[in-house]
């Protein structure tokens, strides 16, 4: 069996050897649709994951508001579930917002394995100097729990977090805030609440022009929580809890356990980030199409050549067929020659792929004041993946013409040639 195997291989290599260029055409082909594959793919999916990693990292995996997804019925409706009952002229009743009971809610946090909880209070206040006023978000936080749920400080070109610790009144606000206020580091601002708290702080931090926290805009105040909490006049409160996980694909289940159990709503990043997830998911649909396009105008190629090969070797074909060669024979034949064609075409795209790679990885563009470099997914299941669709296609395209060698009837072709 191994030896009539080796015999049809080497008959497809003598093919392929007499069709010198056109073998090279077939190679060619297949080496850039396979290389272009694996760079495209390598640039689209490292930049998917940069940017899913920066989505991930920026803020916590698990977000608590004081909020509820669903209000409560009210007591005449739950008492009587099946009455008809008409509720109404209800008045309000004026409530503290804020997370009752957040102590519980942080240690069942904690509780999860791997996980980190980070309690903070945010609210509304304006910074005033001179007759300068700008309206900012006011967000009360731990720094040394923060440190480690968020990427608060590595944004940050001057100042850390622990100077809201060692400076009294400290406040890290946005370069954009400082300009447009007039001051800088150390200077001493006004603040004040609409609850009509009113202190000085101290400027402690800056985040720089396009570096401030994702989702936290450019009018944000970070200061620690108890002195939010006087600012704003809610001693003891809080209005949200940060949750960061050792694994952050977890969060979603976490998030949903969370809020089964203490009512407020749970948010995962997964969730917050719904639509760009989808803009994602969508991309990707683009680009495997396009990608898997070049590779299968490659295929054409070897469907061409070999639907060329089996047209100039029918009097070939016949005395194979003559001499005790099966139908399935000449199909394993033909079939050999378009996924060699597509084996030595996926080496070649390999090679061509990870000069590709390096060119596009040593690339650099001036960002924000900084240089950045193309993320690149350099991760072998792309290289698989290329190979497998290449020689999949190969074997397709060449299976077509190889069942027309194998119909050929012997008697009329070399009765014809005769």
């Amino acid at each position: 069996m191994f030896g009539r195997t080796g015999l049809l291989l080497d008959i497809a290599l003598k093919h392929l050897a007499k069709r010198r260029r056109q073998t090279i055409v077939g190679v060619a082909g297949v080496g850039v649709g396979v290389g272009f594959f694996l760079a495209v793919s390598a640039m689209m999916i490292g930049s998917q994951n940069d940017f899913i990693e920066t989505l991930i990292d920026a803020a916590p995996h698990i977000i608590i508001s004081d909020e509820i997804r669903s209000p409560s019925a009210q007591p005449a409706v739950t008492s009587n579930p099946d009455g008809a009952i008409e509720v109404h002229g209800l008045k309000p009743r004026t409530e503290v917002r804020g997370l009752w009971g957040w102590q519980e809610i942080v240690r069942a946090a904690n509780g999860v394995p791997g996980a980190i909880a980070s309690p903070s209070l945010s609210g509304a206040i304006t910074l005033r100097v001179g007759g300068r006023e700008e309206a900012v978000g006011l967000i009360g936080i731990d720094p040394d729990i923060e440190k480690e749920i968020s990427t608060l400080e590595d944004n940050l070109v001057a100042g850390n977090l622990d100077n809201l610790k060692t400076q009294q009144g400290g406040a890290i606000i946005t370069q954009e805030i400082a300009d447009r206020l007039g001051v800088g580091m150390g200077d001493v601002v006004g603040a004040t609440s609409p609850r009509g708290g009113s202190r000085s702080l101290r400027v402690a931090g800056l985040f720089g022009r396009g570096r401030s926290p994702f989702g936290a805009g450019t009018s944000t105040a970070y200061v620690l929580l108890r002195e939010a909490q006087s600012l704003t006049g809610q001693p003891f409160i809080i209005n949200r809890i940060g949750i960061k996980l050792d694994d952050p694909y977890k969060a979603e289940g976490i998030a949903t356990e969370l809020e089964q159990r203490f009512g407020y709503k749970a948010q995962s990043w997964q969730e917050r980030s719904a639509d760009f997830l989808g803009l994602l998911l969508t991309r990707n649909i683009i680009m495997y199409s396009v990608i898997s396009a070049i590779l299968l105008v490659a295929s054409f190629g070897i469907y061409a050549l070999v639907s060329s090969s089996v047209f100039d070797k029918s009097r070939d074909i016949a005395i194979l067929r003559s001499i005790g060669f099966s139908s399935s024979d000449l199909q394993r034949i033909f079939i050999a020659e378009g996924v060699i064609l597509a084996a030595v075409g996926v080496l070649a795209g390999w090679a061509l792929g990870l000069v590709l790679m390096h060119v596009l990885g040593s690339l650099e563009f001036p960002i924000s004041g900084r240089t950045e470099r193309i993320p690149l997914d350099r991760r072998p299941i792309h290289f698989l993946l290329a190979g497998a669709a290449s020689l999949a296609c190969a074997a397709v395209a060449a299976w077509l013409p190889a069942r027309k060698a194998a119909r050929v009837d012997p008697v009329d072709i070399l009765r014809g040639a005769a």
